[in-house]
């Protein structure tokens, strides 16, 4: 009796898909969470930068000069006196 029980207990185990849904659930869910986790820091970095330029809006506000890069100035050369040919 207990062999007949066995193979049947085997028989349907072998019908249900059940734990193969539950490892591609996990799978997806693992995928899902690392996609979510880079999300996530760039949203931090975001809003890091929102926090910086509402900084700069309250210097500005208090009549302080821009910050950051420095303009980038060129010195002209006189190359207009070349000869055309």
């Amino acid at each position: 009796m207990k062999k007949y029980l066995k193979s049947f207990w085997n028989w349907l185990k072998d019908l249900t898909t059940l734990d193969e849904r539950a490892a591609e659930l996990h799978g997806e869910a693992k995928d899902r969470l690392g996609e979510v986790i880079k999300e996530l820091k760039d949203v931090k970095k975001a809003a890091k930068n929102v926090v910086d330029q509402s900084k700069d809006v309250v210097d500005a506000v208090k009549g302080k000069k821009k910050r950051g890069r420095k303009p980038n100035y060129k010195t002209k050369t006189n190359n207009s006196n070349k000869k055309k040919k």
